[in-house]
């Protein structure tokens, strides 16, 4: 861990936004005392993979396998001539 006071970091702040880029982290001292500890922003996590729903299983949940009146399902509607 690096260590700058306040004259350094208003001076020569270029120097000390390397050290962190660079991951390290770095204290900030003033009169010999620390006032603040500036440090790299953590790794993003991977992103989870996006997964869709099972509509199937939950239309089979709510419905059953009962055919509600009035739909048209997929082999009745091909013969249908639109």
């Amino acid at each position: 861990m690096k260590t700058a006071n306040v004259r350094q970091l208003r001076h020569d702040f270029g120097s000390v936004l390397n050290w962190i880029t660079d991951g390290e982290q770095v204290e900030i001292v003033k009169k010999g005392k620390v006032v603040a500890l500036l440090s790299p922003p953590p790794r993003p996590a991977k992103p989870k993979k996006f997964q869709l729903p099972d509509f199937e299983a939950r239309r089979k949940r709510v419905f059953g396998d009962r055919v509600l009146p009035g739909n048209i399902i997929a082999e009745e509607r091909e013969s249908y001539e639109w």
